[in-house]
């Protein structure tokens, strides 16, 4: 019992010190059952599914920590959700920049759905405000580039975020 009531206990502590950390898995995993719920067609569970590092906004061949949590966050989630997830860091279909995340090399997303018998592919933007980080998630058809699904949020910006995004103001 006693040890019971400490993990309890340190599971609260930790929440209260990584508010940032428990908002962005929570809403990470909220967008991912957004897009899973609402793609139009729904998703074949047995059809994999790529997942990019969402980006900056204003440059696109730039990511964050932030950004590539977001996108492994969702990949958990889909595979949660039993999902066939394709970890694309060990693809060759990739590119791979140092702190930056991975960026699909070709733009021809049939050329892409080929290569990796996949269905649809979950890429992500977010936009920095003052107080704030905007995030745009979309599933997107790699047979006809149309998008199948698509949920946006917002949140706080508090030091561990602006850390992650490598903003220190």
């Amino acid at each position: 019992m006693a040890k019971r009531i400490f993990i309890i206990s340190f599971c609260i502590l930790l929440t209260g010190l990584c508010g940032c950390g428990t908002n962005l898995i929570r809403s990470s995993y909220k967008a991912t059952d957004v897009l899973v719920d609402q793609a139009v067609p729904p998703l074949i569970p047995q059809q994999p599914i790529l997942i990019a590092s969402f980006v900056n906004i204003d440059n696109l061949e730039e990511s964050s920590t932030f950004g590539r949590t977001i996108s492994e966050y969702v990949g958990s989630r889909l595979a949660q959700h039993n999902y066939k997830v394709v970890e694309m860091k060990l693809r060759k279909s990739v590119f791979m920049k140092k702190n930056a995340g991975e960026f699909l090399l070709s733009r021809d997303l049939k050329e892409i759905s080929i290569r990796h018998n996949a269905q649809a592919i979950v890429v992500g933007t977010y936009a920095l405000a003052k107080d704030i980080v905007y995030i745009s998630a979309r599933v997107i058809s790699l047979a006809d580039s149309t998008i199948l699904s698509s949920y946006s949020y917002k949140l706080n910006l508090d030091r561990n975020t602006r850390q992650m995004l490598g903003v220190y103001y």
